[in-house]
């Protein structure tokens, strides 16, 4: 039994694929509704899954090609994170067969699969599956330097095995070490989900961070993209939330804060504490935002304002978060970044061994603000005001 599986992100069909071939099906994958439509004609399968919000080509337009063709009669399932009735009641209208809403888990969509086409005869032993695919598609920068003894390779892998819809860049920095090796291990058999991207020469946190951020931008099927600490202080569900926040609201940028509250495990050394409640002050007084933690290293960001944050090069090499939200007010002025930012608790952070941040550099953080607040104190014109004067 052959089944076409259409949608336009790659990180959704590789899952699924997966699972449906295990299941005993022939899947053949396609990510530009043009080419599937080509593949459909060649292929003839049994079964056709199809996303609704493709570029260029819908999956309407794939459902109306299939229902005017010689197997008009094949079984069509969306798959789809479009829920409007309108949309639906169309899709049933033209004769599609089944309509899922992501997410969803694998399970369910296996279930229905057999329920339109039956089980193949012959099935590999397959044990259950809880991985769920998601509506959106997440891409994580992670920069790493010298990190061969502290890089947590299984907590990553184990996490992009489970959860569908993450792909991971991992930055080498000009690492000293065999971090590269490493990450090369780390990707061998995940080539899909895995990146490494490697800087010959030790550029420094920010600008790691700000080339993977880049890299990660020219991928069409990713939604958001955010970056993470390498020695995961704030572990992966975490940072999932942080995505769940910015996928269910109007902000472009949703930043972890290690604020304590109630039910966090927070922990950090008494002396650092002191020197970041002090740097939090000045770096308040800057932005002139509410921020309560700004260093945090894990933030998630709209892919529509990467090149605004993430354009040029950062002035400074640790504190480059203060940048980011500084650019964001001088491009679309201080009210309107403060409503597209969000700061939110973690539930859990812990400062790792071997930190790279020592007690010397965090004094050098306040020299390196006075010199943000140099370089950013010419007040740009903010986007809505050039849209004006662009139209009048």
């Amino acid at each position: 039994m052959k089944i076409l599986a259409i949608d336009d992100q790659q990180l959704v069909l590789l899952p699924l694929q997966k699972r449906l071939t295990e299941l005993g099906y022939e899947v053949k994958i396609e990510v530009d509704g043009q080419k599937g439509i080509a593949a459909y004609n060649i292929f003839i399968p049994d079964l056709v899954i199809v996303d609704i919000n493709m570029p260029f080509v819908s999956g309407l337009d794939i459902v109306k090609h299939i229902r005017q063709s010689n197997n008009a009669e094949t079984p069509i399932m969306v798959l789809s994170g479009n829920t409007t009735d309108d949309t639906i009641t169309e899709g049933f209208d033209l004769g599609i067969n089944d309509y899922m809403k992501k997410p969803l888990s694998l399970n369910e969509i296996s279930a229905r699969v057999k329920r339109l086409i039956g089980a193949p005869e012959v099935q590999d032993t397959v044990s259950v599956s809880n991985v769920v695919i998601q509506e959106r598609c997440v891409g994580v920068v992670i920069p790493c330097y010298n990190e061969e003894e502290r890089l947590l390779s299984e907590e990553f892998t184990n996490y992009i095995d489970k959860h569908s819809g993450y792909h991971l860049c991992f930055v080498n920095d000009g690492s000293k070490d065999k971090t590269l090796e490493v990450l090369y291990n780390l990707q061998k058999g995940r080539e899909d989900f895995i990146t490494v991207y490697d800087c010959e020469k030790n550029g420094g946190k920010a600008e790691a961070v700000r080339l993977g951020m880049l890299f990660m931008a020219k991928k069409a099927d990713l939604d958001y993209i955010g970056f993470l600490d390498a020695d995961l202080s704030t572990d992966l569900a975490d940072f999932d939330d942080l995505v769940k926040t910015i996928e269910t609201s109007d902000f472009k940028i949703v930043s972890g804060s290690r604020i304590s509250r109630m039910g966090a495990n927070i922990t950090k050394e008494s002396a650092r504490k002191i020197i970041s409640l002090s740097i939090n002050f000045i770096i308040r007084n800057i932005l002139k935002m509410d921020f309560k933690d700004t260093q945090c290293g894990a933030k998630i960001f709209s892919k529509d304002v990467i090149e605004v944050a993430f354009g040029e090069k950062f002035v400074t090499q640790w504190i480059f978060d203060v940048e980011i939200f500084k650019r964001m007010s001088q491009y679309f002025g201080l009210q309107q970044a403060k409503a597209m930012l969000c700061e939110q608790p973690l539930k859990r952070w812990i400062h790792a061994d071997g930190s790279k941040l020592s007690m010397k550099d965090s004094v050098k953080i306040i020299f390196q603000l006075g010199e943000i607040a140099w370089v950013y104190r010419k007040v740009k014109t903010p986007i809505s005001k050039k849209t004006v004067l662009q139209t009048t």
